[in-house]
C-alpha cells in the first residue's frame, strides 16, 4: 500500500492533538508556513491540510489571521466581561476561554461625523472619522454587531487608523491606543434592552426579530479625558449575559 500523501500525514497529527486535548477548542493553530517548516514541506500541503480538518469539522478557518481549533458545542450562553489589559481582541479571547471561536467580518470606511457622533467624541460635525462595521460570530454563528467610529485627527497618521488592518488588526481598542501613548482604562457604557430592528434580526439571524441588549460604549483618554473612540454594539439577548465586577479571589 502506497505511503499517505504529506497534507494526509500533516491532518491526522492535527487530528490527533485536538483529540487528545493537546489543542483545546479556540486554540490558533500553526500557520500553514509554520507547518511547512514543521514537516519540511511547502505551504500549500499544509493549506490543504487544514481543508481536510475544515471539512471534516474541527477546525475553522478566519481570513487573514489562520484557522483556530472549532468549540465541540458553542455555549448557550456567552459571558461578557470587561478585559482592559488584554493585546488580543476582547471578543475573540473571551469567546475562545468559553469553548467557542470567535471570529468577525468588518468594513471600514472614512466618513464625517454626524451630529450624534460628533457629541460623543468631543469633535465638531463633519470632522472626519474612521467608521468600522463588524458581525461578530462564534462558532460560525452571528451573535453580535457593532458600529465604531474613532476620530482621524487621532489616529490618521498613524498604523492604527484602520482597526483591522495593518500589524495591530485583531486587538482590542485598549491595544491600539496604547500604540499612540494612550491609556484608555474601562470604557463608559450606557445599557438597555430592546427590540432588534429588522436589520439587525437578519446580519443575527433572529427570525422573527427578538430581544437585545444594546449598549453605547465610549472609550476616553485617562490622561487627557478625551474621548478615543465611540461605538454602538448590539447583542442578541438570548445569547449573551453580562457580567460586571469581580468576585474575590478564593471566593
Amino acid at each position: 500500500m502506497a505511503d499517505p500523501a504529506p497534507y494526509l500525514v500533516i491532518a491526522e497529527e492535527l487530528r490527533g492533538r485536538i483529540a487528545s486535548g493537546a489543542l483545546a477548542p479556540g486554540d490558533r493553530l500553526p500557520s500553514v508556513a509554520e507547518l511547512g517548516r514543521e514537516y519540511g514541506v511547502s505551504p500549500s500541503v499544509g493549506a490543504r491540510a487544514y481543508s481536510v480538518l475544515v471539512h471534516d469539522g474541527l477546525v475553522v478557518s478566519r481570513h487573514g489571521a489562520g484557522h483556530y481549533v472549532r468549540s465541540r458545542e458553542t455555549p448557550e450562553l456567552l459571558v461578557r466581561r470587561h478585559r482592559r489589559r488584554s493585546e488580543d481582541s476582547p471578543f475573540g479571547q473571551g469567546a475562545a476561554e468559553q469553548g467557542a471561536v470567535g471570529t468577525w467580518r468588518h468594513d471600514s470606511t472614512t466618513e464625517q461625523a454626524s451630529e450624534t457622533v460628533a457629541a460623543r467624541l468631543g469633535i465638531t460635525a463633519g470632522d472626519p472619522v474612521m467608521h468600522t462595521s463588524y458581525v461578530y460570530l462564534a462558532d460560525d454563528q452571528p451573535v453580535q454587531l457593532a458600529e465604531s467610529w474613532e476620530p482621524l485627527a487621532l489616529t490618521g497618521q498613524s498604523l492604527v487608523a484602520l482597526p483591522e488592518v495593518g500589524p495591530y488588526a485583531g486587538v482590542g481598542v485598549a491595544a491600539r491606543m496604547r500604540v499612540l501613548g494612550i491609556e484608555v482604562g474601562d470604557p463608559v457604557e450606557r445599557v438597555r434592552a430592546r427590540t432588534a430592528t429588522r436589520q439587525e434580526a437578519q446580519a443575527l439571524g433572529m427570525t422573527p426579530p427578538g430581544p437585545v441588549l444594546a449598549v453605547e460604549r465610549t472609550y476616553y483618554d485617562q490622561a487627557a479625558g478625551r474621548p478615543v473612540e465611540t461605538a454602538d454594539v448590539v447583542m442578541r439577548g438570548d445569547r449573551w449575559v453580562a457580567v460586571y465586577g469581580q468576585a474575590p479571589a478564593g471566593s
